[in-house]
């Protein structure tokens, strides 16, 4: 249960009640910190370039796990996390796109290769429109992050490409008459 949100030097401090003690005082290992003293989380997470939304927070096994609306389940909160949440909930709620059409974790196969999409939107007749991949707040959108999101739309063949790691965000719109996409970016 999220019991306090705080704003602590630019980040995001979460307070997370458990029900049972724990006595392991630590950090989680993904790269964003977390606290345990007796029966109470404290979670450090970056605030992102993206609008707020009502975030569902509970520990599994003593460690903090996020509500993901797309897969309905409660999911490790990685960094990651942490921005594809806000990210598909920011399209949901801000840009008007269905639910019933977005997918997280979406899995693709080259021979016996497998590959797996951050998320992907689909149009009405369930064909693949967009294809989103996040990376944490601290990693830096690259070459290398462009070259992987382009080897899933190999794939796929969709129309635009977002990449995004909470603070800055890249929409490509794919031509496949020529050799280029057009995008833009915030940061």
């Amino acid at each position: 249960m999220l019991h306090a949100k705080k704003t602590w030097s630019g980040n995001i401090c979460l307070k997370l009640v458990q029900c049972k003690d724990t006595q392991n005082i630590g950090y989680f290992r993904y790269g964003h910190d977390f606290v345990k003293t007796h029966n109470t989380i404290y979670i450090i997470m970056y605030k992102l370039n993206l609008p707020p939304y009502d975030i569902k927070i509970k520990a599994t096994d003593g460690r903090p796990a996020v509500y993901d609306v797309l897969r309905r389940k409660y999911v490790a909160l990685t960094p990651e996390e942490w921005v594809r949440q806000h990210f598909v909930h920011f399209l949901i709620s801000a840009k008007g796109y269905p639910q019933a059409y977005m997918a997280n974790e979406v899995e693709l196969r080259v021979g016996s290769k497998k590959l797996r999409c951050d998320s992907v939107l689909y149009d009405p007749t369930l064909s693949p429109r967009m294809i989103m991949e996040y990376k944490a707040p601290t990693i830096q959108i690259t070459q290398n992050v462009f070259n992987q999101i382009v080897a899933y739309n190999m794939l796929l063949h969709v129309d635009y490409l977002v990449v995004s790691n909470g603070l800055q965000h890249y929409c490509c719109k794919m031509d496949y008459g020529s050799a280029f996409c057009s995008g833009a970016g915030t940061g």
